[in-house]
């Protein structure tokens, strides 16, 4: 049970770094992340595993989430941080859990976590987002072009410049929206390490004619906030779909598109 001990004490004696596939004590082992490889150790570990982990000192095998994972993987590891998800629901984030595996080498719990708040956890769209390119730098103005699906089946596109490639995409969607509001926060930060790094955009709007609530300590109504929240590799994108989600929050509370729909995959109580 110390092999793995006395090789690491051995490399860090020597300097000479052991090769990450290096049978019994390299760092992929006892990993595994091809979807048939995953699909087998979830049924029965012995099918690829001729010896136990814990025999080498190590605590256990790993399932490494990446783009050759499958869906009995990823159902796995979204039970185990408290997701449990109808087949439909789970056809769905493994479409998404695809699409950011093709972006990004590993996908980490962090990600996933993201990647099912910003999947389901989110009112009925009414205006979706489905295209945004994006022009800046220090030679020209930033300008952005936002195509966006319209509640009426149709498709607008609208561009417009900026402050920064951010502001450019939210006048875009501003000019098609057409739904005056004022942005009272927006937050930026990375879900994850590293330069492939999943990013995470929180935003909160009010409306300038909108809805109010009352404030049950001062007794008084205030301005309703609606907030939103968007994640993607590429910042700008995760930009767009927070203030979209917010935008729709908005649109929704109006009473003019119907009340809030949320998806069905429910939370595990761990």
């Amino acid at each position: 049970t110390q092999i793995c001990r006395v090789s690491k004490l051995v490399s860090n004696y020597t300097g000479i770094a052991v090769q990450a596939n290096k049978a019994v004590v390299g760092a992929n082992a006892f990993a595994h992340e091809a979807g048939i490889h995953q699909d087998g150790m979830l049924k029965n570990k012995q099918t690829y595993e001729i010896m136990r982990p814990e025999t080498v000192g190590l605590p256990q095998s790993s399932l490494v989430l990446g783009k050759h994972s499958g869906r009995h993987a990823l159902k796995s590891r979204l039970s185990e941080i408290g997701y449990d998800m109808s087949d439909e629901d789970l056809n769905k984030a493994f479409v998404r859990f695809k699409d950011l595996a093709d972006k990004k080498k590993l996908i980490t719990d962090a990600d996933l976590e993201a990647m099912v708040t910003d999947e389901f956890y989110k009112p009925r769209e009414i205006f979706t987002l489905d295209g945004l390119q994006v022009a800046c730098g220090t030679m020209g103005m930033p300008t952005a072009t936002v195509r966006l699906g319209c509640p009426d089946g149709t498709q607008q596109v609208q561009a417009a410049v900026g402050m920064g490639p951010v502001d450019a995409a939210y006048k875009a969607i501003d000019a098609i929206v057409k739904t005056p509001n004022t942005l009272l926060e927006f937050a930026v930060h990375a879900v994850t390490e590293g330069i492939d790094a999943l990013g995470e955009v929180t935003v909160r709007i009010q409306g300038c004619n909108g809805s109010h609530k009352l404030n049950a300590q001062q007794n008084i109504e205030q301005p309703r906030t609606f907030g939103g929240h968007g994640a993607d590799t590429d910042i700008v994108v995760a930009s767009a779909k927070a203030y979209l989600t917010a935008l729709n929050k908005m649109l929704v509370a109006s009473g003019q598109y119907g009340p809030v729909e949320i998806a069905s995959v429910q939370a595990v109580n761990v």
